[in-house]
């Protein structure tokens, strides 16, 4: 009984949410939730979350979608949405761009460190 009880707890430590941020953002929020993993580690988990309406009956409802993203990809990460932030910004006056797709190089990420202390 003990044992069920310490996983009961462990799971239940899992779903724990340490430090959250909203983000609304029209008929959507995103919500950045830092959570602790079993091991004790932090990590990120991102939910966008998007109101629904039934047309027929009006009722309403919430279409989420989430990822979690762990320390070790944070730099990679970030220099993805940086890179792919700056290419929008570059090219938002209406063109039609053809697809680029950009190899993501090791030597990029290592060059970003954070200081989570």
């Amino acid at each position: 009984m003990e044992e069920v009880k310490k996983t009961f707890e462990e799971d239940k430590r899992d779903q724990e949410i340490v430090y959250s941020k909203a983000i609304k953002a029209g008929k959507r929020i995103y919500y950045l939730d830092v959570k602790r993993n079993r091991k004790d580690e932090l990590f990120l988990a991102i939910t966008e979350s998007k109101k629904k309406v039934a047309s027929e009956d009006f009722q309403v409802s919430f279409e989420k979608h989430k990822i979690f993203l762990y320390r070790e990809d944070f730099a990679k990460f970030k220099q993805g949405l940086d890179d792919v932030i700056e290419f929008i910004g570059r090219n938002s006056d209406g063109e039609v761009i053809e697809p680029q797709i950009i190899e993501e190089q090791e030597e990029k990420a290592s060059d970003f460190t954070f200081d989570f202390e």
